[in-house]
């Protein structure tokens, strides 16, 4: 049956009825957190590119892996980290390899076989190299421009989004659409 059918209709306005439409106020901090969604990575992963030559998710990479016990992660974990697919991490690392940042390995110390991405001693200069620009960018779009107050809540609101929206995604983690 079509969406056309007057039975199909009846339960559409039905359902559309049951909405809790958002207010005036509502729709509009909507909007801005849509559009900070839309033009704050984009503005981050621009300067990344332009001073450094790799993107923001490759930069998350570098930074995940800087922080590991001997800068070494399982790309399971990794990619959790990283808050991308495997996919798109396999494709991170490869560049990443080609730039001698990363190197990937197997691992079958550990009872199965797993692969591991390590930061080199060329990746971690890189990222040295990088991180002050990054930083400023940070401090220049997000941090000086909220008064501490403003910036606490925004990471209270940012936590609690984001524990929301993990509550609701899969088990693995899927690209972002």
């Amino acid at each position: 049956m079509g969406a056309d059918t007057p039975g199909m209709a009846a339960e559409t306005a039905e359902a559309e009825q049951d909405v809790p439409w958002l207010s005036a106020e509502q729709l509009r901090e909507w909007q801005s957190l849509m559009a900070l969604l839309m033009t704050l990575p984009a503005a981050m992963d621009g300067q990344l590119r332009r001073d450094a030559g790799v993107n923001l998710f490759e930069y998350h990479v570098l930074a995940a892996l800087s922080e590991a016990p001997d800068r070494t992660l399982v790309l399971s974990d990794l990619a959790v980290v990283a808050r991308g697919s495997l996919s798109r991490l396999s494709h991170a690392i490869t560049r990443l390899e080609r730039a001698g940042w990363v190197v990937r390995r197997t691992d079958t110390d550990r009872g199965g076989r797993r692969t591991e991405a390590r930061l080199t001693d060329a990746g971690r200069a890189k990222l040295e190299e990088i991180a002050p620009g990054h930083v400023w960018q940070a401090r220049h779009l997000v941090i000086d421009v909220l008064t501490p107050e403003q910036l606490t809540g925004l990471g209270d609101a940012a936590r609690a989004i984001t524990a929301a929206t993990l509550a609701e995604a899969p088990a693995s983690c899927d690209e972002p659409s």
